[in-house]
């Protein structure tokens, strides 16, 4: 039986990043999160990710209706299936804390138990989801009208185009919340009552919590930084004085569309080495082999457990093709033609979109009344960039100048190999930032990410439809 007892988080609380204090006295005060729960809440309580994501309130509402609507309410899937889906995309990165907590669901919602079992015990229709289910997690450039023909066209296993816009909602959706959950350093939640046999899931025989106190990798490219140099206040002052500086530059200076362009590429490629060039190559190879092995309870749920984000740049392919926003946005393009399909949730998901990219309150640490957005926009174009989505108004020469590196390659492993974050990455950015501010980084790149592979899939779509 390989199923692993899963050992105390060794730190309390919803995080193992954030002091437990700092959540439990928002969740205190706020009586709002306690309502939103009840009326929200599939799982009918105050689990670890709603804890830590109430430093926002009201992002968290948003956040909790669209999920609502998307498990719970009418819609063009099954319960089970909404749940099974969830599984498979929160088991692309092992994310054991999601997998545990829709297992539970699944089964709740009437699930048949023997799926759990792995792919090879469920409906050919829903095994055919396994291929864009992986390119969505890793490349979702390469999804093409040819995937979506092949899922709506395969005789008595097809997918409507409602389903599948449903799937993928649910795929994008989890793909971004395993990163949201991997880079808070979320706790698994200590539930007594659980007892079904499938509950208990760990990775690699240690628990998610280990991984946030480093067990996997020790992130040798960051101790040997030079961050210790400039103290972290200075590093705060200086990111204030970029941004004071970006701002007015911008209302002077006029740049050329094609220095534009080969801006937006220098950082496109820059991207592809953040974390690869800096953190892997500094081991030996050996330490890192155990990270690849997944346990058979997640490796159930995946074929093709290889497969991950590509950094093409370094194996010599061709680049990551360019998509240009313009050509196909979220407003103009990709909103209605799910709104059209599977009602209503464009106009939740929209209202999450501009909540998240929206939210500001005017501070940066200790500091009160500062205009935040070159600094929201900066995180989630890069995040759109290393998906290769590039916004033709967008000078990414910020990018370079507001995310310094430590960020960067927080970002990149977050939002491209989110099971590999440690606790070491997420202290060794913006030190002054209080941990609300860098759950807010964490909501940033999640929406981003899950936009960016909105993007691509709808795109397909709309190729297959035209």
């Amino acid at each position: 039986d390989k199923r692993i007892r899963v050992s105390q988080p060794l730190t309390r609380g919803p995080s193992a990043f954030i002091p437990e204090k700092e959540v439990v006295q928002a969740n205190t005060v706020d009586e709002r999160t306690n309502l939103l729960v009840e009326e929200y809440s599939t799982s009918g309580r105050l689990d670890n990710i709603t804890q830590v994501m109430s430093l926002h309130t009201q992002y968290l509402e948003s956040f909790l209706r669209s999920q609502f609507y998307m498990l719970r309410m009418d819609g063009p899937l099954p319960l089970p299936h909404r749940h099974y889906i969830a599984i498979m995309a929160a088991a692309r990165h092992q994310c054991s804390y999601l997998i545990n907590m829709h297992v539970d669901e699944f089964l709740k919602t009437g699930g048949i138990a023997e799926w759990l079992n792995g792919l090879e015990y469920v409906p050919q229709r829903l095994k055919n989801l396994n291929e864009i289910n992986k390119l969505l997690a890793h490349r979702p450039w390469l999804i093409t009208k040819e995937h979506i023909q092949k899922l709506v066209k395969t005789g008595e296993n097809n997918w409507s185009l409602p389903e599948l816009v449903h799937a993928v909602v649910l795929l994008t959706h989890y793909h971004a919340l395993a990163s949201f959950v991997f880079g808070s350093g979320i706790n698994p939640e200590r539930d007594p009552e659980i007892s079904n046999g499938f509950r208990i899931i760990s990775v690699n025989n240690f628990c998610v919590c280990d991984l946030a106190n480093d067990n996997n990798i020790e992130n040798a490219s960051l101790a040997g930084n030079n961050f210790g140099i400039v103290d972290s206040l200075s590093e705060l002052e200086a990111l204030m004085e970029r941004m004071k500086r970006l701002q007015e530059e911008r209302e002077d200076e006029d740049t050329s569309q094609e220095e534009m362009t080969t801006r937006f590429e220098k950082e496109k490629k820059e991207s592809l080495f953040v974390v690869s060039g800096d953190t892997f190559h500094s081991f030996p190879h050996s330490d890192f082999d155990d990270d690849m092995i997944i346990t058979s309870d997640v490796s159930r749920y995946i074929e093709d457990p290889g497969y991950g984000y590509e950094d093409f740049a370094r194996r010599g392919e061709e680049h990551l093709p360019t998509f240009r926003a313009q050509d196909y946005t979220w407003e103009n393009h990709g909103f209605s033609l799910v709104n059209r399909l599977y009602s209503d949730i464009g106009h939740l998901l929209d209202e999450k979109f501009r909540m998240v990219y929206n939210l500001t309150y005017n501070t940066m640490a200790t500091h009160e009344d500062v205009d935040t957005t070159t600094l929201r926009r900066a995180l989630f174009n890069y995040v759109h960039c290393m998906f290769g989505i590039r916004y033709d108004d967008y000078d990414y020469g910020e990018v370079n100048q507001l995310l310094e590196r430590s960020l960067k390659v927080y970002i990149k492993t977050v939002t491209c190999y989110p099971e590999r974050t440690t606790k070491r990455m997420y202290d060794s950015y913006w030190r002054q930032f209080k941990h609300s501010e860098k759950v807010h980084v964490n909501l940033l790149l999640m929406e981003a990410r899950m936009q960016a592979e909105l993007l691509y899939a709808l795109r397909a779509i709309t190729r297959h439809l035209t």
